[in-house]
């Protein structure tokens, strides 16, 4: 696998579409973090890190309306990507969707959103958008 984060959003998206409650996800540092961020905003329901012999596993619940059933997340956009990485100062931090939806990226700090990045004046690598 050459994109572990393109797999892990991509799974996501799919649980989505198929209208799943849980998807799992092969655990890595990075993928729990962003799970973490995930469900500090709101978007999933709630998640578990659960240990086996490999790498371990990441089961999230998803989050759905309770009467039209439609999901937290509209969608799942991964921005920089193995072949192409994007960066961005403290100055050019994306805004997504006016502020509706959450950026993630990678910082010296750690995993953060945009809006934790600003407050912290880092810049870091965007991974994905999220709204």
């Amino acid at each position: 696998m050459t994109d572990p984060i393109a797999d892990y959003l991509t799974r996501v998206r799919n649980a989505i579409m198929a209208k799943h409650k849980v998807v799992e996800i092969p655990a890595s540092n990075l993928k729990k973090e962003m799970t973490k961020i995930l469900f500090d905003k709101g978007y999933i329901l709630s998640y578990k890190f659960e240990e086996d012999d490999k790498q371990g596993i990441i089961k999230i619940a998803l989050k759905y309306h309770p009467i039209s059933k439609v999901s937290a997340i509209k969608s799942l956009k991964r921005v920089s990507k193995p072949g192409l990485r994007k960066y961005s100062d403290v100055d050019n931090l994306p805004r997504v969707l006016n502020g509706m939806g959450i950026a993630i990226l990678s910082t010296s700090r750690g995993l953060m959103t945009e809006k934790e990045a600003r407050k912290e004046n880092v810049g870091g690598e965007v991974i994905c958008y999220v709204y």
